[in-house]
């Protein structure tokens, strides 16, 4: 979303809304989530520097196509790559550009690029020239097959009930209906935004009245701006997941959740249900600092989904929010707990992939820490906990660490008391040993991982049957072998 300092806004007529919507929509984000497949994406945190507001699409005919906010606020820029890792470094193209005067010559935020019935379609917010914070909905479309080409028609505004100030529109098709989902500010009620859906009869037009869905009233819907925005669907395990983002949009920025079942009828209110608290917030250990305006994607495994969002490194911001550039697109994986509803974790820092460590023996449990303490749980909805980095061992090459995401300066280590925890970083020879460790093909599978110990000659992690992550010497037993062999995914 736009950092906007919302006080402006409100002064202007407006309010400050800005919501990355995108729907997954393709069978294959509706598949059965396979939590023993390992996950078909390079976490590159950032991804792309400088571009909020990300918008990424599934895969179509082989390519992902990336767009967002600029910092200029003056155009809609697209790029593409056949993997999301490769979006990094893709050539973007400038598929328009605002004009020098008159509507849509003020600030253009939050471009979506759709694919429907064979035409591509960029829904975004514009402002008018003489008065940048009266922002409405407008729609680009195109017949090419590839969005960056040129050939785009004019902009056409999208019409809604209120002609007040709205921005983040997005689209997604269920059971044969097509939705429009949005962000804006309605007379009469007292919050800078709410959300709204309704049934559209083409890309270009509602059909239906729209229904409010969502009204920011909890305390962290409300910090500094009373905002919901953002709006970004994903549909999966029965259900219809709709993101949203609230309040300022600085480090108090959070992303919420409604839930309504895929069975209900989605333009009636009492069909969703809002998480009571945000599910993905500002984390000052992995010194990500307002994370939202999300969407979704789909790996290149074709079942694995992404979550897409941009934060910033820092929490301090100097002067308005609206014109500091640096919220930077940023993915990483999307998990699920057991009853079906989406697991986010935490925004984790820069660095590489993200790996979670489960026995081959017991593929449901996962290797987790709490009160920093090492075990093998089931159902861990505390998500960060159990997600770790491999990282070049402190012993130098030949060696691996595995640095904890949610607490980066700690790793697992092994001390002198056999109690396996994440322990801070102590720049030591002894806590280089008892912290480093090598990566060998695992004991029961090949295709799987051991990690050998080097206190201990022989010796590897494993787990005891109990939950336990300890120190053996697994000898040539399978249970001991499988024990001490774990999936990457």
């Amino acid at each position: 979303m736009t950092g906007i300092d919302r006080r402006t806004l409100f002064r202007a007529g407006g309010v400050a809304a800005a919501a990355s919507a995108l729907p997954v929509t393709a069978a294959s984000a509706q598949e059965p989530d396979r939590g023993d497949r390992a996950p078909a994406l390079t976490t590159r945190n950032p991804l792309v520097e400088q571009r909020a507001d990300p918008f990424i699409t599934p895969r179509i005919d082989g390519m992902y196509y990336l767009t967002g906010s600029v910092p200029e606020y003056d155009r809609v820029v697209v790029r593409g790559a056949s993997t999301l890792d490769d979006l990094a470094a893709a050539r973007e193209r400038t598929i328009w550009r605002r004009p020098e005067s008159g509507p849509m010559g003020g600030f253009i935020w939050a471009p979506e690029l759709h694919r429907i019935d064979d035409r591509w379609f960029v829904y975004f917010a514009a402002g008018d020239s003489d008065d940048p914070f009266r922002i409405r909905t407008y729609v680009l479309e195109s017949p090419n097959a590839d969005p960056r080409a040129e050939g785009w028609l004019p902009p056409r505004r999208m019409v809604t009930a209120f002609d007040t100030f709205t921005l983040d529109a997005t689209t997604f098709s269920h059971r044969g209906r097509r939705y429009f989902l949005w962000a804006q500010n309605e007379p009469g009620i007292a919050t800078n935004s709410n959300l709204y859906i309704a049934e559209m009869a083409s890309p270009l037009e509602l059909r239906t009245t729209p229904v409010r869905i969502s009204v920011p009233t909890a305390s962290w819907e409300t910090q500094g701006f009373r905002v919901n925005e953002g709006p970004a669907v994903l549909i999966r395990n029965g259900r219809v997941f709709v993101t949203f983002s609230a309040s300022a949009t600085d480090a108090r920025y959070a992303m919420g959740l409604l839930t309504a079942d895929e069975n209900a009828d989605l333009l009636d209110a009492r069909s969703w249900t809002k998480s009571p608290n945000p599910v993905f917030t500002t984390n000052a250990n992995t010194s990500q600092f307002g994370p939202g305006h999300n969407s979704f994607t789909v790996a290149e495994d074709g079942v694995t989904v992404v979550l897409v969002y941009h934060a910033r490194d820092y929490r301090d911001i100097v002067g308005d929010p609206l014109f500091d550039p640096n919220r930077h697109t940023r993915v990483q994986r999307l998990y699920w707990n057991e009853d079906g509803t989406p697991s986010f974790g935490v925004p984790v820092g820069r660095g590489g992939p993200i790996s979670r460590l489960s026995p081959l023996d017991s593929p449901v449990l996962v290797l987790r820490h709490f009160e920093f303490r090492l075990r093998f749980e089931g159902n861990v909805r505390e998500l960060a906990d159990s997600q770790f980095r491999f990282t070049p061992g402190h012993l130098g090459p030949g060696t691996v660490s595995l640095q904890s995401v949610n607490f980066p300066d700690r790793y697992v280590h092994v001390p002198d008391d056999g109690i396996l925890r994440v322990d801070p970083f102590s720049d030591t020879d002894a806590y280089g040993r008892a912290s480093s460790f090598v990566r060998e093909p695992g004991l029961a599978d090949r295709s799987a991982v051991s990690l050998r110990v080097l206190t201990r000659p022989a010796a590897y992690l494993a787990h005891d049957g109990s939950g336990r992550l300890i120190v053996t010497q697994p000898g040539r037993t399978t249970t001991a072998r499988q024990r001490a062999t774990f999936r990457v995914g």
